[in-house]
């Protein structure tokens, strides 16, 4: 057990500095190029932050576990949005654009319905399910590039200058963010593996661990950035990043692992008699998304009591998964 544990705070400490390091050659990029941090986060620190999600489950897929390829990505979207935004909402409540938010918040929508529409018709995904995910994926980076190109941000020139001159390179920032991800990467992996050791040695349930242990081993990176950028004064990256990083956990995160090994929805857990994925993990999904993204896009804020009634669903949620 003590080799474990030793492992589990090497990955932590991994990850708090991998995620100092990609917040800085994000934001750094994103006011050298005049590009909104919140674009940043929903494309490049997205990609970074989701990297032991998609490692994770392909290594599930590959081993035709499908309740950890299914439990990571929904699990991770549940946790990144009704624990890690809902800290940061509780904490420090912030104004969003609702033009850069819209492009993010209607992809992730437009693939859940697509992923959530299979689930309850079919209750199986086919290997061309993963390719039509797939290629959500890169039609998204696409749109997005695009975006950037049309609406650079144009309001923080002086301060891009500033930042330029008195500190990194641009090669510097680059390397940066390749560190950072490697960091953050290698540190959720140590997290996950000996965190799941830990885990079964004290009893958990297995049926459990994709939803939960590994969906919030997996989120680490997000959380971490999460906490960086806001301490930085990085709400608009923080909020980015975690939408961007839900829908690469729709499109790219399970998108590779169907392509791999398709699946079937698991069943292990009911309620009432029916499978719990359908009507308590699913629709969990969703609905915390919806209360994160529609006041955000309607009134162009964020409020303090979307982080308590998210954190409030996911205590409910954990609990659920536990005690059932």
């Amino acid at each position: 057990m003590l080799v474990p544990v030793l492992l589990f705070c090497v990955g932590l400490v991994l990850l708090i500095k991998g995620g100092d390091w990609f917040v800085d050659g994000a934001t750094g990029l994103a006011h050298r190029f005049h590009f909104p941090e919140l674009l940043i986060g929903a494309t490049v620190v997205s990609i970074g932050t989701t990297l032991p999600e998609v490692m994770v489950s392909a290594q599930a897929a590959l081993a035709h576990n499908s309740g950890i390829s299914y439990g990571n990505a929904i699990g991770s979207i549940i946790c990144n949005t009704s624990l890690i935004a809902a800290l940061t909402i509780a904490i420090r409540p912030s104004r969003v654009n609702p033009k850069t938010l819209r492009l993010p918040a209607i992809a992730f929508f437009i693939a859940a319905a697509f992923y959530m529409g299979i689930s309850y018709l079919t209750g199986r995904f086919e290997r061309w399910h993963g390719i039509l995910l797939l290629c959500g994926f890169v039609t998204y980076m696409v749109l997005t590039v695009l975006q950037m190109k049309r609406r650079p941000e144009a309001g923080d020139a002086e301060e891009a200058e500033e930042t330029q001159a008195k500190e990194k390179t641009l090669w510097q920032e680059i390397a940066l963010l390749v560190v950072g991800a490697a960091a953050i990467a290698v540190g959720a992996n140590l997290l996950v593996d000996n965190g799941t050791k830990i885990a079964a040695a004290l009893g958990v349930p297995d049926s459990v661990i994709g939803l939960t242990m590994v969906a919030l081993g997996t989120s680490l990176p997000e959380l971490v950035t999460a906490i960086t950028a806001l301490a930085k004064g990085h709400s608009a990256l923080s909020l980015g990043n975690i939408i961007g990083a839900n829908l690469f956990n729709l499109v790219l995160v399970s998108g590779a692992a169907i392509t791999i090994s398709p699946f079937s929805i698991p069943a292990e857990k009911t309620l009432m008699g029916m499978n719990a994925s359908l009507v308590v993990d699913l629709p969990v999904m969703l609905g915390v998304m919806l209360i994160l993204c529609v006041p955000a896009l309607l009134r162009g804020k964020l409020q303090r009591w979307q982080g308590i009634l998210l954190l409030c669903i996911y205590t409910a949620f954990t609990v659920f998964q536990f005690v059932s």
